[in-house]
């Protein structure tokens, strides 16, 4: 039976790529990647870093087939979760067609971890529900930004005997107004952190394009830190092409890292 491999890659560098994950990438006919470059200026970026992965990993050739990413909806649309959802169903459309046009075992280089924060688990699971393909599926976990960022900070992402929260920047406001002092935010493009109601009540410890040749690091009380976080970020941006970033927030109270 046709196989198919979910494949975690960790944020970008090719050392963060497991040995399970190069045996996986070694038993594939070729990789579906997502091409973004149409509706995001330098993810182009992303394409170059997996091919990278793949030159450092792969002793032969490889094969990559790109896929024109459908547009979404990304202001917030009302109903966000419909938005993502079409979304969804348009990239497994996409998907199928490149499957049927193509035979063979398929590999997906995921970003970091495919348990989070990722759609592909989801949207293969739909390009097997439109009942035109038939393969089965497995998933190699990856190397978290999460996790590269404690490393990089030398960080314990939980505290004693408490809790944490992961989430994305549009839920931010809401999980700290509900009294969450441990705050892991991923997806924040918008660096939403910037409109708590006091940031001087919060340490940061934030990183962008973890592992890569650009990766930006910062630290310190929200207050003080964020003019150099934006500095820190559009270096990153320029530098990169593309940008990705992560961060723990936590209370002043209980900021120990």
């Amino acid at each position: 039976m046709r196989r198919v491999r979910i494949i975690g890659i960790g944020p970008g560098h090719p050392d963060q790529v497991t040995a399970e994950a190069v045996r996986a990438m070694n038993e594939v006919d070729y990789f579906l990647v997502p091409d973004k470059s149409a509706d995001h200026a330098g993810t182009d970026g992303l394409l170059r870093a997996r091919e990278e992965i793949c030159r450092r990993h792969l002793p032969g050739e490889y094969r990559i087939v790109t896929v024109r990413d459908p547009e979404r909806d990304r202001d917030d649309p009302a109903d966000y979760r419909r938005a993502v959802e079409d979304w969804h169903e348009a990239r497994a459309a996409a998907y199928e067609q490149a499957m049927l046009a193509d035979p063979g075992d398929v590999g997906f280089l995921v970003w970091g971890d495919p348990s989070l924060y990722d759609s592909t688990v989801r949207i293969v699971e739909r390009v097997l529900a439109r009942g035109n393909l038939t393969f089965s599926y497995d998933v190699i976990p990856g190397v978290s930004s999460l996790q590269l960022l404690a490393a990089r900070h030398r960080l314990v992402l939980n505290d004693i005997g408490t809790s944490l929260t992961v989430t994305t920047g549009r839920r931010l406001p809401a999980e700290a107004a509900a009294g969450n002092d441990n705050i892991l935010v991923m997806l924040d493009g918008a660096l939403r952190c910037r409109a708590l109601p006091d940031p001087s009540a919060w340490h940061i410890w934030w990183g962008a394009n973890l592992g890569s040749p650009d990766e930006a690091l910062a630290a310190g009380r929200l207050d003080q830190a964020l003019d150099g976080i934006l500095r820190a970020r559009a270096e990153a941006k320029a530098a990169s092409g593309w940008v990705m970033d992560t961060y723990l927030l936590r209370r002043v109270s209980s900021a120990r890292p």
